[in-house]
This record gives C-alpha cells, sequence and structure tokens, in this order.
C-alpha cells in the first residue's frame, strides 16, 4: 500500500470518527435538555434538505439495526464471540435479539424463566421485561456486547463450562497425513532407503475412522507394507466417554497397559471444562459479610470469587501443578482479612471429590512378537473421589491364564504432600504349566516445599513377591527367548541386546523411580532423577541415574549434566556433558518496541566425556528466516577423539500452508556422505474441494474464506489460505473455545472481512469450519448528487449482490460514499428519509482497468 493510499484511508477514517462523534453528541444533548427536544439539521448544514433524517439518532442510537460480529460479555466476563442481531426497542436504543435456546448457551437457566418467557420459543426474547436487573451493553465500536444477568437466573455451571449443545462434531471429510523421507548412504556401505508413514482417517458426524500404516524399503531388498492398526471411535456425550472400536491400549492408571484388538469405553477428562478436570481440592470456609474470596498458589492469584455470608464451599478450581500449597484469603465488607494455607499436592491418580473416571476394555491381545499367544483379554478400572481429599481405586484383569485384582487408596496428606498406595492380587499359568500367584505392592508421593521450592515431584516404588507375574507374561509360547521377530530384522547381522530377550524366571522384583528438582533463583535450577528395577533369582538390574543443572544468563544458557546407566548384559556407562547456547540474533539486531527479529540465530557448543576417555565435542550455528520463522536451518561439526573422527551435518526444514520439506546432508572424514531428505503434509477432501495442508493432530479447523486467497492465518507457522481461500489449522484443542483469526494486513487491496475473527468448539477428531464471509471487489468513493445537489448527509446506502448481503454504508461530507467490494458494475440505492422522494437509485459501471487502482473514483447521478 503506498503514501498517497495510507494517507486517503486515513482521513477517511477520521471523517468517519467525526461524524460518529457528532452523532454521540446527539445522544448526549437529551440527557441534559428537556424532552421531546429535535436535532437541528442546520447545525450540520445551512441547507436542512442536505442532512438526511436524523430522527433515529435523537434518541440515542449510534448504529442501525443490523447484525453485527461480536464478542459477547456476561456479568464481565468473556464467554463466546458469534454474530448477534439487534433492534431498535422502544426508547429507539440498540438491544440485542436472543431466542430462548440461544439464551441457554449464554447460560441463562430455562426453568427459572417466567412460562411467559419459555412460551416465546424462537421469537426475540427481552428479558428486562420480567427482570429488571438485566442490562444490555452494546459497545459496537470495540465489537463487543456486554449483558448482566441477576444470578437468580443462571445455571450455576462451572467455572469454563460449555453445554454440549456447542461442541460442533465437524463436516464430512477424507483425512490423509503422509510422511515420507529418503536416506542415501554413499560411502563403504552405499545403499538408498525410504520409509512412507500414512494415517488416513474418515469422519462422518461423530464417528471416526483411523488407519495407521506404513511402507518401507531399504537397498535392494523389495518394498514392504506394514498395518499398524485401525480404530473406529465416537464419543458419548451423555456419560462423558468415548467408545473406540478396533486396535486400542487398556488404561494405564492402575494396570500395566496392554495392547488389545477389540472394543474400549472409558471417560474423557477433556469433556470436563478446566475447572473440573484433574484433582484440585475442595475449598472450604465461613465469610461473616459479603466477601471476596482469593486463593494464591506460590504467590500467583489462581481463583478469585465473591460469596455471601455464611459457610461457602468452592469446588471448581482449576487443577495446578503438583507443587505448592494454597493460600486463601477472605477479605469482609470492612476490609478486614481472614487468611489461612490449605497444604496441597497431587498425584496422577487423585481425583476431585464426587468424580468418577473409568475405563472397560475387552477384546484380544495384540503384540508384534511371534513369540506371543493372543487370548480374550478384559479390564476395568475404576477410579472414585472420595471426600476429605480421599480417592480410591481398583480394577481386574481378566484373560485365559490370568487372574488380577487391585485395590487402591490416594490421599491428599495437606502439608506432608500426596501419595497412593495400591495392592494387586494375581493368578498365573505359564508357557510350561506352572501355576503361580504373588502380590504386588506400590507407592506413590508428591510434594512441594514452598519456602524452598523443592519439588519432589514422583517418588514411586513397586515391589513384587516372586509368584507376581504380569498379564503379559502369561501370553509367552516359550519360558524364554525373543521379544521380536526375526523376519522383521532387514539386517543379517543384527546384534540382540538384552532388552531383546526376555526370561520368566527372572520375574520383576521391584522398581524404585524419583524426581526431584530444585530452583535456585537468579542462579538457575538442579534436578535429578533416578530409576532402579531388580529381578527375582538373578542379580541383574537396570539403574540409571541423572543429575544436571540448568541456569540462563542475559540470553546465555547453560547446561551441565551426567549420566550414569547399567544394564545386564552390559558395563556402566558414565558421561558428563557441558552445553552453551549463545542468542547472536538477540546482538545483532535486538527486539525493538516488544517485536522480536524476523531472522534467529544461535550458537552452540557442547562437550562431553564417557568413562572410556571418549571424548565428543561439537559447535554449530542454527536459526530461523524468513517473516513467520518457519525456515529452519542449522549447520553442525563434530569431533570425536576416538580414531580421530570428524563429521559434519547441514539442514534445512520448511513448514509451508501445503506441508513441510526438509533436506540434509552430512559428511565423516572416512569419505562416508549421506544425503537425507523428507515431505510430510495432508490431503483433506470435503465438501468443497481438497485443501493441502501441513500434517494435521487429532482435531482440526478447515477455514472457508472465498475469494480471500493467500492471506496469513495468525495460529499456525507458516499456514495461508490458498488461491480458493481455504486452508486447515492443525491441532486444534478439542471441547475448548478455538479462536481463528486472518491478518487483515495480508489480504489484497479489494479483499475486505466482516469479520476477521471466528470462534469453533469442536469434538475430539473433528474437523469444523470457520467460515469468514469476504467481499472481494472494488473499493469505491463516489460523489453523489440528487438533483445537482449532494445527497444528503447521514443517507444509508445498500449495494445488492447475488448472495443473501448487502454491501452498505453512509453518505458522508458533499455527497461522498465510500464502499468496498463492488463489483465493477452495479447500483447504488440511497435513502434519507420515509416518503417516496426520500430517496433515489445510481448505477455505475467501472472499466477494468480499475482493478488494477487501489480506490475507484466517480462522479454519480441519483434518480
Amino acid at each position: 500500500m503506498n503514501l498517497k493510499l495510507r494517507k486517503l484511508e486515513h482521513s477517511m477514517a477520521r471523517q468517519k470518527q467525526m461524524r460518529r462523534c457528532m452523532l454521540l453528541l446527539l445522544t448526549l444533548l437529551p440527557a441534559c435538555s428537556v424532552a421531546g427536544m429535535r436535532f437541528n439539521p442546520a447545525f450540520l448544514s445551512g441547507d436542512t434538505e442536505a442532512v438526511a433524517d436524523l430522527s433515529r439518532f435523537e434518541k440515542g442510537m449510534t448504529y442501525l439495526p443490523g447484525s453485527y460480529e461480536v464478542e459477547i460479555w456476561v456479568n464481565d466476563s468473556p464467554l463466546t464471540s458469534r454474530k448477534v442481531t439487534f433492534k431498535a426497542d422502544e426508547q429507539n436504543q440498540l438491544i440485542p435479539c436472543f431466542s430462548l435456546d440461544e439464551l441457554v448457551t449464554l447460560g441463562i437457566n430455562k426453568s427459572a424463566l417466567p412460562e411467559q418467557a419459555q412460551a416465546e420459543g424462537n421469537n426475540c426474547l427481552d428479558l428486562r421485561i420480567w427482570f429488571a436487573e438485566v442490562q444490555y451493553t452494546p459497545e459496537l465500536d470495540a465489537q463487543r456486547l456486554k449483558l448482566t444477568f441477576p444470578q437468580a437466573i443462571l445455571k450455576h455451571e462451572a467455572r469454563g463450562y460449555i453445554p454440549p449443545e456447542e461442541w460442533d462434531n465437524g463436516i464430512p471429510a477424507i483425512l490423509i497425513n503422509y510422511d515420507f523421507s529418503g536416506n542415501s548412504d554413499r560411502g563403504d556401505y552405499a545403499s538408498d532407503s525410504y520409509y512412507l508413514n500414512l494415517r488416513s482417517g474418515l469422519n462422518l458426524g461423530a464417528w471416526r475412522f483411523r488407519d495407521y500404516s506404513t511402507w518401507s524399503r531399504s537397498g535392494n531388498s523389495p518394498g514392504k507394507i506394514a498395518h499398524v492398526s485401525s480404530t473406529l471411535q465416537r464419543v458419548i456425550i451423555p456419560f462423558k466417554s468415548e467408545l473406540t472400536l478396533g486396535d486400542t491400549w487398556s488404561s494405564s492408571d492402575v494396570f500395566d497397559s496392554v495392547s488389545i484388538r477389540g472394543a474400549k469405553l472409558e471417560s474423557d477428562e477433556n469433556m470436563l471444562p478446566d475447572s473440573q478436570s484433574g484433582f484440585a481440592p475442595t475449598v472450604r470456609g465461613i465469610a461473616k459479610s459479603n466477601a471476596q474470596v482469593t486463593i494464591k498458589q506460590n504467590g500467583y492469584v489462581i481463583y478469585q470469587t465473591y460469596t455471601p455470608p455464611g459457610p461457602f464451599e468452592i469446588n471448581d478450581l482449576n487443577p495446578t501443578s503438583s507443587a505448592g500449597d494454597l493460600e486463601v484469603t477472605i477479605k469482609e465488607s470492612d476490609n478486614s482479612e481472614t487468611i489461612y494455607t490449605i497444604p496441597y499436592a497431587a498425584v496422577p491418580i487423585l481425583q476431585r471429590e464426587g468424580h468418577i473416571k473409568y475405563s472397560a476394555t475387552a477384546g484380544k491381545y495384540r503384540s508384534n512378537s511371534y513369540n506371543q499367544n493372543s487370548p480374550n483379554v478384559f479390564q476395568g478400572d475404576l477410579i472414585w473421589g472420595l471426600p476429605w481429599d480421599i480417592t480410591a481405586y481398583g480394577g481386574m484383569q481378566y484373560s485365559n491364564n490370568y487372574r488380577a485384582i487391585a485395590l487402591g487408596l490416594g490421599f491428599n496428606l495437606g502439608m506432608f504432600g500426596a501419595t497412593s498406595f495400591d495392592l494387586t492380587q494375581a493368578n498365573s499359568t505359564l508357557a510350561d504349566g506352572s501355576k503361580h500367584q504373588g502380590q504386588s505392592y506400590r507407592f506413590l508421593y508428591s510434594k512441594s516445599l514452598v519456602q524452598t521450592g523443592t519439588a519432589f515431584q514422583i517418588i514411586g516404588y513397586r515391589y513384587s513377591t516372586e509368584g507376581f507375574y504380569s498379564l503379559s507374561d502369561t501370553t509367552y509360547k516359550q519360558m524364554s527367548g525373543t521379544v521380536i521377530d526375526p523376519d522383521t530384522l532387514n539386517e543379517k547381522d543384527y546384534v540382540y541386546n538384552w532388552n531383546d530377550f526376555y526370561n520368566l524366571r527372572y520375574s520383576i522384583r521391584g522398581k524404585f523411580q524419583a524426581n526431584i528438582s530444585q530452583p535456585l533463583g537468579e542462579y538457575g535450577s538442579i534436578y535429578l532423577a533416578a530409576s532402579q528395577q531388580t529381578y527375582w533369582n538373578t542379580n541383574n538390574k537396570d539403574t540409571l541415574y541423572q543429575v544436571g543443572y540448568n541456569t540462563s544468563v542475559h540470553g546465555i544458557y547453560l547446561n551441565i549434566a551426567y549420566n550414569y546407566s547399567k544394564s545386564p548384559g552390559s558395563d556402566a556407562d558414565r558421561i558428563l556433558s557441558v552445553n552453551v547456547s549463545l542468542p547472536i540474533s538477540n546482538w545483532l539486531s535486538p527486539a525493538v518496541d516488544g517485536r522480536t527479529a524476523t531472522n534467529s540465530m544461535t550458537a552452540t557448543y557442547g562437550y562431553s566425556q564417557d568413562n572410556s576417555g571418549h571424548v565428543n565435542q561439537y559447535a554449530g550455528v542454527s536459526g530461523s528466516l524468513l517473516e513467520q520463522h518457519n525456515l529452519n536451518y542449522n549447520i553442525q561439526q563434530n569431533f570425536a577423539n576416538q580414531n580421530n573422527s570428524e563429521n559434519g551435518a547441514v539442514g534445512l526444514n520448511y513448514r509451508g500452508t501445503y506441508g513441510s520439506l526438509n533436506s540434509g546432508y552430512s559428511y565423516d572424514n572416512n569419505g562416508n556422505q549421506q544425503f537425507n531428505y523428507g515431505l510430510s503434509g495432508a490431503l483433506v477432501v470435503h465438501e468443497n474441494g481438497l485443501t493441502l495442508s501441513q500434517p494435521l493432530g487429532e482435531t482440526n479447523i478447515l477455514i472457508k474464506a472465498p475469494g480471500a486467497n493467500n492471506v496469513n492465518v495468525e495460529r499456525g507457522t507458516g499456514v495461508k489460505t490458498d488461491w480458493r481461500g481455504y486452508a486447515v489449522v492443525p491441532y486444534a484443542t478439542e471441547y475448548r473455545r478455538n479462536n481463528i483469526s486472518l491478518d487483515p494486513m495480508s489480504m489484497s487491496m479489494h479483499t475486505e472481512l466482516d469479520a476477521t475473527t471466528m470462534e469453533v468448539i469442536p469434538s475430539k477428531g473433528a474437523l469444523v469450519r470457520a467460515e469468514f464471509n469476504a467481499h472481494v471487489g472494488i473499493r469505491g468513493l463516489f460523489n453523489v448528487h440528487y438533483r445537482n445537489k449532494p445527497v444528503p448527509f447521514g443517507a444509508t446506502v445498500s449495494v445488492p449482490t447475488e448472495g443473501t448481503t448487502q454491501i452498505t454504508g453512509i453518505v458522508g461530507d458533499s455527497g461522498q460514499v465510500y464502499l468496498s467490494g463492488l463489483p465493477l458494475q452495479g447500483i447504488i440505492n440511497i435513502q434519507w428519509g420515509e416518503s417516496a422522494y426520500q430517496q433515489c437509485r445510481a448505477s455505475y459501471q467501472l472499466p477494468k482497468s480499475e482493478l488494477d487502482n487501489a480506490i475507484s473514483y466517480a462522479n454519480l447521478e441519483c434518480r
């Protein structure tokens, strides 16, 4: 856009603002004068006929009745965005027009309304007739509508609750996710290899079919197709659950998860609002007056509400991290405060009071190993949140050779943290026909020390008696062997490691795990992770220790880490590493006005040494280019003292509207070279055609904006609308409000949108459509005359179009009319009163050459 055009649009915007201010002034005058005062058009022009009939603005109407895209606020909280129809009431004020069903979606309790209101059905309801506290505050300048409703007519839902009626199951579609990669080795072991990963699906209503298959080829061997899994899913809204048919995994909350081909029905906590999912304690207290209750964790306010005098109970806290006690402050009406602390920690098994989580799975056991059977399997789990921050849970597993039952309790112990304990009793029959029974005891603990910041994220221990086996152990055909199928190996000289073997005589005896972190303020943080697994009838064990230190100073990041690992059949590995990264781009082109530079660059250096004296060092540069940072690059050089080896690599990755491309090259000082390349993306077939996309997530959004082609989508790196105005935004959040915006600055000069932001609420796995109404056409600035005089200021303007909508506007000074989205020829209707002589029509016809101009100018005669 050139400077001249910017000045012109700025001037028009200023004129529009001045006229709006004048109209606002009209609304203020009656408030400070006698009733019935009428605005004199001569104030705007000495010729009263040069001014339209502005009587509709005398009583405060600053916008005309019609439909506007607005963000709706209810009782000072943002709720949703949608198009709302406004009408004029008896006082000539704009009020929103909502049907009974629409009011229910805004939180109104239908049963709390009088019978007369409920009988209105789909008519335009004005709740002020029955409830004086109801207020409508349209702020159309800011595209906002504020609604004030008394609590008595609102449904008492948890914070963030979205009615299931608003969940969108999306449109029918075929989804194909692909990821292709190739590799070419040049050197002593020259060969080519290819791999294709296909994840396809079909959406019909609430049903989701998904298939996962792969194809691979290496060297001169023929290509192999492998089918990994197929599933058919749908949500069961009344039960807040999901049904899965086909290849799935059982729940891992109580037992070790197993792969099954069959059916699974389990609760889906994603259907609950954030304030009801996960675990958070119930906060209780007593207010002496109308009080404000504030809850803080680690110094941050996480909840605030108001309560009347008497006992109160807060059970809709958002699930927080597993660290930090809750500080409750009750501020009374006389400003006195009562403050107390509720110690809080969580382990994964904990549920809120009154919540039930369940899973039931039945089918045949699935394994990729040729050495395992496929018996019929059933598993059921139940977790129940009880009062006093207690959670009870249990489950059972059953197959031909296995029966197990588990029971456990979880506790929020307040200042002592959170813990859970469970017992599993199992009866097993192994491959040799021997029968065994045993028990397994599991203990989990989590705690945060707020004073020091120390977080014991999970400390767990499981002890199993010698006769305890898992369900998977009973599926093996032999007492010992390999867990992989030799026929699937591409390399004849495959070297087996300890994890490739099993021996049922060496059952697991104990498992220990711990994750501890400690922040050090401005000096960084340290972490410790440890795990160990022991076995019966052998001294072999798996051991892992990790300790590290992280810090960042002026953007310079430093990590020091030490790892110790020991597996049966191998020597212990001890590795010390130091890694440093330097933000070069921050120094070369620092951020201006809070905006980061278009390009980024980071230099990295790393050093590691193991217990055999092998030293590895690397140095590299990586970063991103282009306005949306969607072209990434990396260059790295590696050095090792073992055999004085050197190798280097360079890589590029581009994320565009239609997918992602990557390529790389690497070499070493032994003459070996390797080229790799890849292409990933998706094809989406829907009722409006085919749309190419970046790789899809589980839940996705289809943008439909015909005419708005090549427009940036503000959510998604490298995502733009295609040549038809379509785009796919991957990785939407199911059962939550997703706002999708198109960048108006990236639109062509002949394209405008009614609204640049749309809201969708997808269900799990859906492809929902966000439809934008684009006006594509000429921007025209016309001087319109009627009977040798400019048409009156303030007259309304409309231009019929082929669709159901109209292009509208208002006449400005000296008969000037600015309109956008115009065809090259058409008819402009102008009206400035109710009588027949207070309206006219002007036809126009513009040459095709005007398509090259930002704004077209013409003088028109209205008849």
